[in-house]
């Protein structure tokens, strides 16, 4: 199975955009940073993934503040058919209050 969750900010969003098949489609940069157990020891984990949220998600998400603090669920695929570099496809979002990342 292909799915993912995490909490990250919104650090980077283009504008929304319309694929050739007149898709609604918005790329953005996501920053998460946690404190994970590993082996009993804490370890810092922090990231920033591409990301992009495709069709009914996009208008929402194009009207989320930048720098604001989600959970969010998706799926990681190439970012190309070709490509070796990796997108997170966002499914959806929820704001987490009071959260600092």
């Amino acid at each position: 199975m292909n799915q993912s969750q995490f909490i990250a900010l919104i650090a980077e969003r283009d504008a929304l955009r319309y694929t050739p098949a007149g898709m609604p489609i918005v790329n953005a940069v996501l920053q998460h940073r946690s404190q994970q157990m590993e082996a009993g020891i804490a370890r810092l984990s922090e990231f920033e993934i591409s990301a992009v949220a495709a069709g009914e998600i996009s208008g929402r998400f194009s009207q989320a503040p930048l720098g604001g603090v989600y959970q969010f669920t998706g799926f990681i695929n190439k970012k190309t058919r070709n490509s070796k570099s990796l997108v997170f496809h966002i499914i959806d979002f929820s704001a987490v209050p009071d959260s600092s990342i």
